[in-house]
């Protein structure tokens, strides 16, 4: 169970990502500052929850939370700049999209963005810190949906089953298909497939 982070009165956000895995689409980060007026149940690594948990966590979220932003990097960044540069990228984006303005931000994982506040890093932030876990949930929610999205502009892929992920079925309709504007060209396994 995540708990809330508690530091004498300070604004605590929470950051996390989806999509550095994948061979296809952007990566989508979020920034959370929860209401402790309002508490979340529930709150988790978004991994450990079905795809219908993080939708209804999903809700909460928005709902009550003191503030949240998405922000992102998409395919092109993710090809200039590498997937680590991306990811923190799209964490900055989102940090600077809220509208209250953190004393801390924490982050998942040991890496962090460069930021106008003190930033901390958490190795499984997003299973024990619930700022973090409710991050984790609003960026694979978001990043799902538009993979989903992408699977009608992009038939034949299956990016609503696995949402861009390297799955057997994801290679195998690339070899057959060929590459698509969201897919990561600087990806190994992309260029691989591609024989480059």
């Amino acid at each position: 169970m995540s708990e809330t982070v508690k530091i004498g009165g300070k604004i605590i956000a929470g950051v996390d990502e989806a999509g550095r895995g994948p061979l296809a689409g952007p990566v989508i980060a979020a920034a959370v500052i929860l209401d402790e007026a309002r508490p979340i149940e529930g709150l988790a690594d978004s991994k450990k929850l079905s795809a219908s948990r993080r939708e209804v966590l999903a809700v909460a979220i928005t709902d009550r939370a003191r503030c949240w932003a998405l922000g992102r990097a998409e395919v092109e960044e993710i090809d200039k700049i590498n997937i680590l540069q991306a990811s923190l990228l799209a964490m900055k984006r989102a940090v600077a999209g809220l509208r209250v303005i953190p004393d801390l931000v924490v982050v998942d994982g040991n890496q962090a963005p460069i930021l106008d506040c003190h930033v901390q890093t958490i190795i499984r932030g997003d299973a024990t810190v619930a700022e973090i876990s409710a991050a984790s949930i609003l960026a694979k929610v978001a990043r799902d949906r538009e993979m989903t999205e992408m699977d009608k502009i992009f038939p034949g892929y299956g990016f609503s089953q696995h949402k861009g992920y390297p799955t057997e079925l994801h290679k195998q309709a690339i070899r057959r298909i060929g590459v698509s504007a969201i897919h990561r060209l600087s990806y190994a396994p992309v260029k691989a497939l591609l024989g480059l």
